[in-house]
């Protein structure tokens, strides 16, 4: 059975720190400007409401959130080292590429 309690400090340090991974904006995200995505990312790197209808593995790898009228998504997938499958232990950071994606709603 997976350690759900070390896969979310790990994707709860990922959106903190960006860098330890691969980010993922989509077209629409991309569209803003400067400032809004700087907010976008900010609102993803301090996202805390999890709770058992959008978090029930407890992994916390998705999140939503409204900004300026429209709904954002954002979540995280873990692939083997070649991106080519999904890791085969996502609690194992020398198994696993962490990519977050950030997404309009309307985008997924």
């Amino acid at each position: 059975m997976p350690n759900t309690t070390e896969i979310a400090l790990q994707n709860d340090n990922f959106r903190k720190h960006i860098s330890q991974g691969t980010l993922v904006l989509t077209q629409g995200i991309r569209c803003n400007t400067k400032e809004d995505l700087e907010a976008i990312i900010t609102k993803v790197r301090t996202f805390d409401t999890f709770d058992e209808n959008n978090d029930p593995y407890n992994e916390h790898d998705f999140g939503a959130f409204d900004y300026k009228g429209k709904r954002i998504f954002w979540k995280i997938d873990n692939y083997d080292r070649e991106f080519l499958y999904l890791s085969p232990d996502i609690s194992n950071p020398r198994l696993t590429n962490k990519v977050l994606t950030v997404m309009y709603a309307e985008e997924y």
